[in-house]
């Protein structure tokens, strides 16, 4: 039980230094806006802009993980 308690709290402080705005509302509304667009194929320019060239330069690689890394990083940081 403790180890689930400490793990659990080590993955809350990671995510909260990675992405400080995780806890503020405001910033999900930008996150779900994001995720919206990119439905109809209109990604933000914010959200575009968070997109690394080392991304892009590898092109197959896409995977669900860096799409929401690269989502997380334009609202919540």
């Amino acid at each position: 039980m403790r180890f689930f308690l400490f793990l659990s709290f080590g993955i809350f402080a990671g995510l909260c230094l990675s992405w400080p705005g995780l806890i503020i509302p405001q910033n999900w509304k930008c996150f779900n806006h994001i995720i919206a667009k990119s439905v109809d194929d209109k990604i933000s320019l914010k959200a575009a802009l968070e997109i690394s060239p080392n991304y892009l330069l590898k092109g197959k690689n896409k995977k669900t993980a860096s799409k929401i890394r690269i989502v997380a990083d334009a609202c919540f940081r």
